[in-house]
């Protein structure tokens, strides 16, 4: 910026030459004293170093050389006076720039620094330059600051001994604005400091310099495209104009601008841009939170995250990724990826397969399906050297050789890379799957992941998938507040593929979700899960439809609380599928799980659909702490035969055994057998007999034998032959029935009469 340029502001003062009429030897004001009059002064038209110059007498202590006119003092406008002046003769003075700051109506304007630093004169016959620059801003540089000056009369002092003589050449001003200009409009351009923008060369040392000189202000990157063959990371606020390409292991870190708009600002690409941002989210610790703006962020491919990252194989430091949609473009790079391959199961090593055919092509993440692979089995970690698989789950009843199906499904968001990954947080995302694509897959370890306020929309195979048992990426994984709708909304209940969730660790938490017609929403292989206040509701369209089940656990004694859900047409399933010894060892057997407060219901299902169901894949298994309490079972358009039942598909449950099962304050509508351990049963026996046969009418849970009598109340007097009354107790022969369901009362006396009797299917401990 120039004002004699731009705005044709008029600066420099006439030379001596046209007359010394408007140089004053005071102050500069109107009506002061001039060189013309004052005697003390005389234009020198030849001088061997000075094209016509002033010559002064100093005679007084402070003689001053002012120009009379008044030169404008403006915001933002930076004037520097110089002149170059020889001593003659006599005294040798010093000299300096000065000047009377002038304000509104003439005024002096007091209280500001009229004069610069003086320069001692030492030689006579030497040229000497002197100069100040007067400006209204306090900067560095600025020898004179009249923030509240409008005007100046400008020149110069001399000061020291009298009697000596001194000439002058012509008094220069000039606007010298653009040496402060970047400190002025509050940026430094990367252009100024060597970055050529041509795309080829390095700019980084560029970037670095720009930002460490900005001091606060914004470094902006000009148009053009900017190549960045290093780290480079930016302390200050930065403004992209131009774009940046950099290698995929090289990091961008904005400190001051660390969101997503300013990353896809800098590379004009939002896959990239979410790659570079999250790579810098796990590479400084000035923020733990990657706001997407509420972006749609359309992904051409799966985002291996690790891969973005590019060094760290692990990561547990807490890290948000928080407000925005990712969603994948249509294409074959979400087809899933197909192998078959033979291999070898040995249940003494349960999770391995051995002797693997066409090993290479096995990715790791890759769903495991054959005889004898229960649900969500997943290949952990592949070893090309010794042609072996570790899974995420043990396989059942499968010892020997077969041939295996591998599918590896495509994730909008990929963490299988990690090694180990804990506490990474979505918050309020959706993974818009479309039919697509998968939504998230997890890391091979880590804990802590959490989810929560986001949506999983038509994932095209699963929702959220942990590859990993043995080191169980999702220990402690939270899912809250999340809605999860599968993209088989018309399709028959049995013909589903899609599963909402898999874990394989403990302490899962799943709460106040909203679950929309999955196969399963939720197969779970650890304990200690808490699954509360969701509504799942599966069901299709069908006549008398085939119904799955919601949530599966497949450790049979899962520690696991499952209260306050809306469970709507699908079941709870406790299986033990993911054992590779399924039969009762020394191993817990199902239970260990209280539903409490739920509501159960169905409708248009077939009459043998129960919402608990209990499928064994050993034999020699039961039940041993189960709680069912206060929940609401209710069918709708026809009634079924019972709220729980085995699936005898594999194995039965050793009825025998059963312990701690308590059944008890539930309420039924269209149930046909009302459930209850301990069951009241009333009994009347209409002719005097000794032996009374009670039937519990498959009314024990799980159609469980009545092993126990807890009490036996008559209900009015008991008489025998002729009306005398029976004050004696019977004994009760338990098990009794085709189906061990029934207790026999033995009477000393016969008699007749009614009695209430408890009756369990279980041992209490």
């Amino acid at each position: 910026m120039n004002k004699a340029i731009t705005d044709g502001l008029v600066l420099m003062p006439p030379p001596f030459v046209n007359g010394l009429e408007v140089w004053s030897t005071g102050d500069g004001t109107p009506g002061s004293d001039t060189y013309a009059t004052s005697g003390t002064g005389a234009f020198v038209p030849a001088d061997a170093n000075f094209a016509g110059c002033l010559e002064i007498v100093k005679t007084t202590a402070t003689t001053k050389l002012r120009y009379m006119g008044e030169t404008t003092i403006l915001p933002g406008c930076y004037l520097q006076v110089r002149a170059r002046v020889k001593a003659v003769s006599g005294p040798l003075p010093a000299v300096r720039i000065a000047g009377w700051a002038g304000g509104a109506g003439g005024a002096h304007v007091p209280g500001l620094t009229e004069t610069a630093p003086s320069v001692q004169l030492t030689t006579y016959g030497e040229v000497v330059e002197v100069s100040a620059i007067i400006g209204t801003g306090f900067r560095t540089g600025v020898d004179m600051t009249w923030p509240d000056a409008i005007y100046g009369h400008l020149g110069l002092d001399l000061t020291g001994p009298n009697g000596g003589v001194v000439r002058i050449d012509d008094i220069e001003i000039e606007d010298v604005t653009n040496v402060f200009i970047r400190d002025m409009i509050g940026f430094v351009d990367v252009r100024d400091y060597g970055a050529m923008g041509d795309g080829v060369t390095d700019d980084s040392a560029a970037f670095e310099a720009a930002d460490a000189d900005a001091f606060g202000r914004e470094v902006l990157v000009s148009e053009g495209t900017y190549f960045l063959g290093d780290h480079v990371t930016i302390e200050n606020q930065i403004h992209f104009a131009g774009t940046v390409t950099m290698p995929d292991d090289k990091r961008l870190i904005l400190q001051k601008n660390f969101d997503f708009e300013t990353y896809f600002d800098a590379f004009q690409d939002e896959e990239l841009a979410f790659k570079k941002s999250f790579q810098a989210l796990l590479n400084f610790s000035d923020h733990d939170t990657l706001d997407l703006g509420g972006r749609i962020i359309s992904l051409s491919a799966p985002v291996d995250m690790q891969a973005a990252e590019g060094a760290k194989t692990t990561f547990e430091i807490r890290r948000v990724i928080q407000n925005g949609q990712l969603r994948p473009v249509a294409g074959p790079n979400w087809d899933p990826d197909v192998v078959t391959s033979q291999a070898t199961y040995s249940s003494a090593t349960p999770y391995q397969l051995t002797n693997v055919a066409n090993i290479a092509s096995i990715a790791v993440g890759s769903l495991v399906e054959g005889n004898g692979v229960g649900r969500e089995v997943y290949v952990q970690a592949v070893n090309l050297a010794q042609q072996s698989l570790t899974l995420s789950q043990q396989i059942y009843d499968v010892d020997g050789s077969q041939i295996f199906t591998f599918t590896r499904f495509k994730y909008l968001i990929d963490l299988s890379g990690f090694a180990k990954y804990s506490r990474l947080h979505f918050d309020n995302i959706e993974f818009y799957c479309d039919g697509e694509a998968s939504a998230v897959m997890l890391g091979q370890d880590g804990s802590l992941m959490q989810f929560r306020d986001c949506y999983f929309s038509k994932p095209r195979n699963r929702g959220i998938t942990s590859i990993t048992s043995i080191a169980r990426a999702c220990q402690g994984m939270m899912i809250d507040r999340c809605e999860f709708i599968s993209n088989e909304q018309t399709a028959p209940d049995q013909t589903r593929i899609s599963v909402g969730v898999n874990a394989n660790a403990n302490d899962v938490k799943i709460r106040d979700c909203r679950l929309v017609r999955f196969k399963h929403f939720a197969v779970l292989g650890g304990t200690g899960s808490m699954i509360v206040g969701n509504h799942c509701f599966q069901g299709d369209n069908e006549t008398d439809g085939l119904r799955q089940a919601g949530f599966v656990f497949t450790r049979p004694n899962s520690k696991t609380i499952f209260t306050g859900n809306y469970i709507d047409n699908c079941s709870i399933e406790l299986t033990n599928e993911h054992d590779a010894t399924p039969d009762l060892g020394a191993q817990y057997s199902f239970g260990g799980m209280s539903i409490t407060g739920n509501i159960f219901t169905a409708a248009d299902v077939a009459p043998w659909f129960s919402w608990i169901v209990i499928k064994p894949h050993g034999v020699g298994q039961f039940i041993h702490g189960l709680s069912v309490s206060g929940n609401v079972f209710k069918t709708l358009d026809g009634a079924i035969e019972r709220a729980e039942r085995i699936d005898t598909s594999i194995a039965d449950l050793d009825r025998t055994r059963f312990r701690n099962v308590y059944f008890q304050n539930n309420t039924y509508t269209a149930v046909n057998t009302v459930t209850e351990n301990p069951v009241s049963v009333n009994h009347k026996e209409n002719s005097e007999s000794v032996a009374w046969t009670v039937d519990t009418a498959g009314r024990l849970p799980f159609e469980g034998y009545a092993r126990f009598v807890e009490s036996v109340m008559p209900m009015g007097a008991l008489t025998a032959v002729g009306g005398a009354r029976v004050y004696e107790l019977p004994y009760a022969e338990v098990r009794v029935g085709p189906n061990e369901d029934q207790v026999n009362l033995r009477f000393g006396t016969a008699c007749k009469g009614e009695v209430q009797l408890r009756v369990r299917c279980d041992w209490m401990d």
